[in-house]
């Protein structure tokens, strides 16, 4: 559990810096971060996404995660969740307005550190090898992300940090559980997929059409069940 307990106090660490230490940023400022921030998200996303060689398995992943994640209503409940905490901590409706900036930070955030392959990778690795090194690498990463966000989006951020730890946990026992059926090629998938929701928080951001990205989630996980079905028979 050392890699993913790492990767969740450098988040709540780092965000905690970007609310107190770098908060006040000028309007325009803050807008051309966001900006820039969603392409290099974009980028990462693709350039992730690009490492799949089932294409089909990649379109279908997303069609059956989507539909899925739509019946399940993944987003919604996230909201609700990052919603009711923002009223419990006495954060909601600040001058009046309720724009639930907290609820925004906490989905966004944890979706972005929850999708990408070094989550994946580094948390299988972690329970099959007792290697952190990924998920070291990943903290760096997520705590430099963390302070911007954090900045822009407030404390929400900060609680991003139970659902990542709970995730990559989740999947370093999994791991040791079922590690015979971890093929590398069922790795290599599921990573593709998770990149390509990476790329579609990077859209959010941009605010070219808001992306219900939560619900696309279980496509993650559909590479799996596809792929050990197949080896059963193949």
């Amino acid at each position: 559990m050392l890699g993913p307990a790492v990767n969740a106090v450098t988040i709540v660490i780092c965000s905690l810096v970007g609310v107190f230490l770098i908060r006040g940023i000028p309007e325009c400022i803050e807008e051309i971060l966001k900006k820039a921030i969603g392409l290099s998200i974009i980028f990462i996303g693709i350039k992730g996404a690009l490492d799949n060689q089932r294409v089909l398995l990649l379109i279908m992943s997303m069609v059956i995660g989507a539909v899925i994640g739509e019946l399940i209503n993944i987003d919604k409940w996230m909201n609700r969740l990052g919603v009711w905490a923002e009223t419990r901590l006495g954060m909601s409706g600040r001058a009046g307005k309720q724009d639930h900036s907290f609820s925004r930070g906490f989905v966004a955030a944890s979706i972005l550190y929850c999708s990408g392959s070094m989550a994946i990778v580094g948390s299988i690795q972690s329970g099959l090898q007792g290697n952190h090194e990924i998920l070291f690498a990943k903290s760096i990463l997520d705590g430099s992300i963390s302070i911007v966000f954090s900045a822009s989006m407030g404390i929400g951020v900060a609680f991003s940090a139970i659902p990542v730890f709970v995730y990559q946990a989740g999947i370093a026992l999994a791991a040791m559980a079922v590690k015979d059926l971890l093929h590398p090629d069922i790795i290599r998938e599921m990573s593709a997929v998770g990149s390509l929701i990476i790329a579609a928080i990077g859209f959010n951001f941009l605010s070219i059409k808001e992306i219900r990205v939560a619900n696309l989630i279980p496509a993650i996980f559909v590479p799996l069940v596809y792929m050990t079905i197949e080896g059963l028979f193949i």
